[in-house]
């Protein structure tokens, strides 16, 4: 069964896109490269003149003000121009800034992490080990604060249990984990395929919201991200996360960056719900949805633990702020759970936020990483554009 494969800007925007702050990227055919772009009633306007790049474009004051005030900016085309490629293409709403993810940040994937780690690597053990772990696990950490004083409990109790685990650590101990999920310039964009490594048997979508975090630290509007996860290679061993989530276009992110304004803050963000629809060619079908009021951790902190004055981002960074999904459905075979296949189509969705949509290849099917941060410069300098990057 064929999966369709067009998308159109009714697809993909927020539910108020005529009230939403929308800034992205794109590759223009008529400019001869990618272009910081303003997304307003359904035209995609050019902001070159402002700033040549996405990083540069959110490091600018006020930036949310000006771009609602700003007029006369060039139009590229309409937004169904560049998802037919009619114009050019979508690209992620990124480029240089540094690319990060908190992991174990909802308790319902602190238990699957555990899962993981106690199989090590094996779909076949994970339903056994769910059931032994599910009852003491699950009701413990329930409106659990990560570090906080019952989660010292929580840990004195699970490892009198014999039960602690690297990633409950992490999950409801003091220190988060932040690693980097792709290189900048690496993240895919709406419409594009993302890619599952070739050794992966037992895989993932991590559907999450992501913030643009300026590089002084102040986070100035969220957009959707696929933190695309091989559960069995992570379950060999924690020091395989590399492997197991920096792989050819298995970061995706889009499909635009809404910026926070007087309708969109982050106690909104705080409140929406993130779906999943995942669709296969085989006639699969999985739905799900998490809820960001159940994070352990608020999003003011992890960027706190992200960026500091022990750590800094001269040129911003986006940071995934976790998932609560970790797919059981069986798929191959009962007791088996979900992996992904060839061919399916993963819709990842909030109002406020639209619609991202990609579809899973191989990673060494996708189209090569080949357009980097020289590529880019020497992009914008045959342009004209490096002063204004």
């Amino acid at each position: 069964m064929a999966v369709e494969r067009n998308l159109r800007s009714v697809d993909i925007l927020p539910e108020d896109a005529s009230d939403a702050l929308l800034v992205g990227r794109v590759w223009s055919d008529a400019a001869g490269g990618p272009c910081p772009v303003l997304v307003r009633a359904g035209r995609v306007l050019d902001l070159t003149g402002i700033s040549a790049t996405s990083s540069g474009l959110l490091e600018i004051d006020d930036i949310a003000k000006r771009l609602a005030q700003a007029s006369d900016l060039p139009d590229l085309g309409s937004l169904d121009d560049f998802l037919s490629a009619k114009a050019g293409r979508l690209l992620a709403p990124i480029d240089l800034q540094a690319v990060k993810a908190a992991g174990v940040t909802f308790a319902d994937s602190m238990l699957e992490r555990v899962i993981e780690e106690q199989a090590k690597g094996d779909s076949g053990r994970a339903q056994a080990i769910r059931g032994q772990l599910a009852p003491v696990l699950g009701d413990s950490l329930r409106g659990v604060v990560a570090g906080s004083e019952q989660a010292a409990k929580v840990k004195g109790l699970l490892q009198e249990m014999g039960l602690w685990s690297q990633y409950l650590e992490v999950g409801i101990g003091p220190d988060a984990e932040i690693f980097t999920k792709a290189q900048p310039m690496a993240s895919v964009a709406c419409g594009d395929a993302v890619g599952i490594h070739p050794i992966s048997q037992w895989n993932n979508p991590e559907p999450e919201i992501v913030l643009a975090v300026r590089s002084d630290g102040r986070i100035l509007g969220a957009t959707l991200g696929n933190d695309v996860n091989l559960r069995d290679v992570e379950g060999r061993s924690a020091l395989l996360l590399g492997k197991a989530k920096d792989n050819n276009a298995s970061c995706a992110i889009g499909p635009f960056i809404r910026l926070f304004d007087e309708s969109f803050t982050i106690d909104v963000l705080r409140k929406v719900r993130v779906a999943l629809v995942v669709r296969g060619e085989d006639g699969f079908e999985m739905t799900g949805e998490s809820p960001m009021e159940a994070i352990s951790r608020s999003p003011e902190n992890l960027v706190a633990q992200l960026r500091n004055r022990n750590h800094q981002y001269p040129d911003g960074a986006v940071l995934f702020l976790g998932t609560m999904f970790a797919p059981v459905k069986d798929r191959r075979g009962a007791g088996l759970g979900f992996t992904h296949e060839v061919g399916d189509r993963v819709e990842i969705s909030t109002p406020k936020l639209g619609r991202l949509v990609n579809w899973v290849d191989r990673t060494d099917a996708c189209p090569e990483w080949t357009f980097g941060t020289r590529a880019l410069f020497a992009n914008l300098a045959r342009r004209g554009l490096l002063d204004n990057a």
